[in-house]
Parts: C-alpha cells; structure tokens; sequence
C-alpha cells in the first residue's frame, strides 16, 4: 500500500507544496525593536533621584550596597535610602534593623556645600543610634584643591 504523498491535495497533482516551515524574521524584527526600546529607557532607570555634587577625592572607591544610606543636599534635607527623613526617624530606622544586622554601616553622601558641622552632626546621630561603621561617599574623579592654607 502506498501513502499519498503530503504534499499534494487530494489528487491534485499540480498543487503547490505545503509550507512547513515557521518564518522568524518578523519575531527576531520585534525582538530587536524591544531590546532598542528597553536600552533607551535603562538609561532614565539607573540615573538618581537625589541630585548632589559630591566632593572629589583621588582614593574614593567602590561602596557596597548598604542597608543605611544617608544622603545630605546642599539645601540641608536629609534622605535616608533614598526618602525624605529626620534624625529623629533616623534612630528610629536604626534601631529596627540593627538588631538583624550588627555589622550595620551607615554611608553618608553629603553635597560639598553642606557645612562640615552638619556632616559631623549627622555621623554623631549615627553613632548614638549604635551604627559603629560609616563611610563618606565621595566622587572617586580626582583630587580637588585644598583649600587656602592646607598643604
């Protein structure tokens, strides 16, 4: 017994084949078209919310990310991870999570107009709230000049 060929309609000799396979070239269109998409839009995602011009410094290097994140403007508000706070709720965080995290540390990105007294009093908030580890974040671009009789 001989089975019918496939390709062919039912006794119609002259038919065209079937198509069999599946074309992709519309799919791998879309696809690049998404891919174009989403690398233009990662570059709103990834940029910050708190804009402060970081002092310089030629040793600065990379932080890991940290539950406490302290940022000061240039206006004088204070952020903590990234939402507007107080010292007040600031110790308040603090002792929340530093009972699950002893080895805390707090990271302190102050703008280089804030005055020295207020970057010094946030790192004493700090500290009474029991955070033993802090680090100031800087911008690792390169040395800025000291100032007028620093050597």
């Amino acid at each position: 017994m001989t089975v019918p060929r496939a390709d062919y309609f039912a006794g119609d000799t002259d038919a065209a084949p079937l198509i069999a396979g599946i074309n992709v070239t519309p799919l791998v269109d879309i696809t690049l078209v998404l891919l174009i998409i989403f690398m233009v839009t990662a570059s709103y995602i990834v940029s910050p919310s708190i804009k402060i011009d970081l002092p310089k410094a030629g040793t600065g290097g990379e932080q890991s990310r940290t539950a406490l994140s302290l940022t000061l403007t240039a206006q004088g508000a204070l952020f903590l991870n990234g939402a507007p706070s107080n010292d007040d709720a600031l110790g308040r965080y603090v002792a929340g999570v530093l009972p699950g995290n002893p080895e805390l540390q707090a990271v302190i990105a102050a703008d280089q107009a804030v005055p020295h007294g207020t970057v010094v009093h946030l790192i004493d908030v700090v500290r009474r709230a029991g955070v033993r580890r802090f680090a100031i974040n800087v911008d690792p671009g390169g040395r800025q000049h000291a100032p007028t009789g620093v050597q």
